[in-house]
C-alpha cells in the first residue's frame, strides 16, 4: 500500500502543472480536449513513455541535491525497473532501505564538516577586512550608510528591505527583488538579524555577516541554506514601529 501511494504521489506531482494550467483556460474548454497523435502503437504506450520522461526530469533535479552529488543512472534505473516489474531484485528492500539511509547520514556528514571548516575560514579572513566590526556575539557587520536617530528595540517591529547572500555569492533571498519592503516583530527573527537591526537608525544600510551559531544553524534551512552556513546580508532599515 505504501508503494502504491508513492507512486501515486510521484504522479500526481507530474500532472500537477498539467492541472493547474487546464484551470487557466476558458471555460467554453471543451471537457475532452484532443490530444497529440500517439506516436507507439497505442495511447497507453505512448502516455507511459511520456510519464517516465516526466518523471525522470522532476527525479533528475532532485538528484543534484542528493549528499555527495554522485548516482549511476543505469543502476538507478535498473533498481527502480526491478521493483516495478516485480522482477527478483539483487538486495532485500530492508537492506536497500537501511543502505541509502546510512550513505545519506555519511555524506551529510561529510559536507557539513567541509561547509564548518569553509565557514569558519570566511569569517577569520572577512574580520581583518577594513571597515568590518566583530560584536561580543561574533556578529561582523560594516556600516555601509550611517544615520542618526533612535535604535529599536528587540521587541519593536521594523520595515526593512533586504538581500540575503551565502559566502559564494549566491542569493538566496531579497524583498528587493520582490519589490515590496517586509514589517517583522525583530524578536521573531534569526539571533544576527535581532541583535544586527538594533545598532541601526532609520535610513542606515548595513551588512551583517552573521555566523551559522547565529543563523540557522547546524542543520541549515532545507533547499536554501547548508548546514553551519554564514549568512550576508544587505539591510536597509526603512521604519521603526515601537512595541505597544
Amino acid at each position: 500500500m505504501k508503494k502504491v501511494f508513492l507512486l501515486v504521489a510521484a504522479i500526481a506531482i507530474v500532472l500537477a502543472p498539467v492541472e493547474a494550467k487546464s484551470k487557466k483556460k476558458s471555460k467554453k474548454t471543451p471537457l475532452v480536449e484532443e490530444v497529440p497523435a500517439p506516436l507507439f502503437t497505442n495511447d497507453v504506450d505512448s502516455m507511459s513513455y511520456a510519464l517516465g520522461m516526466n518523471l525522470g526530469a522532476n527525479f533528475g533535479e532532485n538528484l543534484k541535491n542528493i549528499p555527495g552529488g554522485k548516482s549511476n543512472a543505469d543502476l538507478l534505473i535498473k533498481g527502480f525497473a526491478t521493483v516495478l516489474k516485480g522482477d527478483s531484485a539483487l538486495m532485500t528492500q530492508e537492506f536497500a532501505n537501511e543502505y541509502f539511509g546510512s550513505y545519506i547520514t555519511k555524506y551529510q556528514q561529510l559536507e557539513a564538516g567541509k561547509s564548518k571548516t569553509e565557514n569558519a575560514a570566511y569569517l577569520e579572513e572577512n574580520k581583518t577586512k577594513e571597515g568590518v566590526q566583530v560584536t561580543e556575539s561574533g556578529l561582523q557587520y560594516i556600516v555601509v550608510t550611517p544615520a542618526e536617530g533612535a535604535k529599536p528595540l528587540a521587541t519593536d517591529k521594523v520595515k526593512v528591505h533586504y538581500e540575503g547572500f551565502l559566502i559564494n555569492g549566491d542569493k538566496f533571498d531579497s524583498s528587493v527583488d520582490r519589490g515590496e519592503p517586509i514589517v517583522f516583530p525583530l524578536n521573531q527573527v534569526i539571533p544576527g538579524w535581532t541583535e544586527g537591526v538594533q545598532l541601526m537608525s532609520t535610513g542606515a544600510k548595513y551588512k551583517f555577516f552573521i555566523p551559522y551559531n547565529l543563523a540557522y544553524g547546524e542543520q541549515g534551512r532545507q533547499g536554501a541554506i547548508p548546514p553551519y552556513a554564514t549568512l550576508i546580508f544587505d539591510v536597509e532599515l526603512l521604519e521603526i514601529n515601537p512595541a505597544e
